[in-house]
C-alpha cells in the first residue's frame, strides 16, 4: 500500500514510517521541509496554506499539528487550532478534489475530546467535553469527517504516548532520576497512556482494516491513576518519589493545567472490538521495555 504520512518527522510519525516500511508499504512523507530526506520515503511538501499532492496515495495518515504541551497563551492557542483545523481542512480538500482519492484517511485526534469524568469509563461513544481542547478537537474531527464523501475515515483519539525518546516520559525522566518525582495533585486522576509501539501499530491497523471507521481510542486497555503511574515509574528507576506537586501550583500554567489534572479513564473499546491485540496493555511491562 502507498501510505502518505503528514507529521512524518514527529515522535509518532518517525516510528510510523519505520514500521510501515518494515511491513513492505511504500511511504510518501509530507513535510514542511521536504528537502530534508527521510530514508526510504518519497518527500512531498506539506503546508496549512496549500493542498498537498496526494497523487498515488492509497491511504493518508494525518498527524501534523502544533504540540499542546506548554503555556496556552493566545498565540499558542491560535497555533494549536490553526495547525489542526486548517491543516486537516487542506488534506480533506485534497481528498475531495482528487480524481483517484485515497481509500482511507486516518486522521489524528486526541482524548482531549472527552470531559474530565472521575472514575467513569470513557469509550468512543462518550460525550464531548467543554473548554478549549474539546472544542478544538470537535472542530478538528469535523474537518476530517468531510472526507467521508470520498473515502473511509478513522479518527484516532490518542492519549499520553510513552516513548524511549521524546514525549511525556522523556520530560519526566530527569526529574524522577533525580529523586524529585511525585504525584500531581491528589494523584487520583486517571491517565490514558499508550506505548509508542501500540500507537503506530493501531494507526496501521486502522489503515489496513476495511471494517475500522469512526472514532478509535488509541489508549492502553489498562489506564492508571497518576499516583500509580508515579509509583511504577519510581520503582522502575529505583528512585524515591515522595514529593507532591500541588494542583494549585500547576494552575499557574493556566488552561493547560486542566489537561494534567483532569481525570480521563479512556478505554480502547473500538480497537478491542475489532480484534486489535495490544503488545503493551499494562504499564509496568511498558515501562520496563521503554527503560531497558
Amino acid at each position: 500500500m502507498n501510505i502518505g504520512i503528514t507529521g512524518a518527522s514527529g515522535l509518532i510519525g518517525k516510528r510510523l514510517v519505520d514500521i510501515a516500511l518494515q511491513r513492505g508499504h511504500e511511504v510518501i512523507a509530507f513535510s514542511r521541509h521536504p528537502e530534508r530526506a527521510i530514508p526510504g520515503c518519497e518527500m512531498r511538501a506539506y503546508s496549512i496554506k496549500a493542498l498537498p499532492d496526494l497523487t498515488g496515495c492509497e491511504a493518508i495518515v494525518h498527524l501534523a499539528g502544533e504540540p499542546i504541551v506548554g503555556l496556552w497563551t493566545a498565540e499558542k492557542k491560535r497555533r494549536i487550532v490553526e495547525s489542526r483545523v486548517q491543516g486537516t481542512r487542506q488534506v480533506v480538500e485534497a481528498v475531495l478534489a482528487s480524481a483517484a482519492p485515497p481509500e482511507v484517511l486516518v486522521s489524528g485526534s486526541a482524548v482531549g475530546y472527552y470531559a474530565s469524568s472521575g472514575d467513569m469509563e470513557l469509550t468512543e461513544t462518550s460525550p464531548l467535553g467543554t473548554g478549549f481542547l474539546p472544542e478544538t478537537t470537535e472542530a478538528w474531527e469535523a474537518e476530517a469527517l468531510r472526507a467521508e464523501a470520498k473515502c473511509r475515515v478513522v479518527r484516532v483519539r490518542t492519549g499520553i504516548v510513552l516513548a524511549k525518546q521524546g514525549g511525556a516520559l522523556h520530560v519526566m525522566l530527569p526529574i524522577f532520576k533525580a529523586g524529585l518525582g511525585g504525584q500531581i495533585g491528589d494523584g487520583a486522576q486517571w491517565m490514558p497512556w499508550i506505548h509508542l509501539e501500540d500507537e503506530v501499530a493501531l494507526l496501521l491497523f486502522a489503515a489496513e482494516n476495511l471494517e475500522v471507521r469512526g472514532p478509535l481510542n488509541a489508549t492502553a486497555p489498562w489506564p492508571v491513576r497518576n499516583r500509580d503511574y508515579t509509583k511504577a515509574l519510581a520503582k522502575a528507576l529505583r528512585r524515591p518519589a515522595f514529593l507532591r506537586i500541588p494542583g494549585a501550583a500547576l494552575r499557574l500554567l493556566g488552561e493547560f493545567s486542566r489537561e494534567v489534572l483532569d481525570s480521563k479513564r479512556v478505554l480502547p473499546a473500538a480497537a478491542t472490538e475489532h480484534g486489535y491485540g495490544f503488545r503493551f496493555p499494562e504499564l509496568e511491562p511498558a515501562l520496563k521495555d521503554l527503560l531497558a
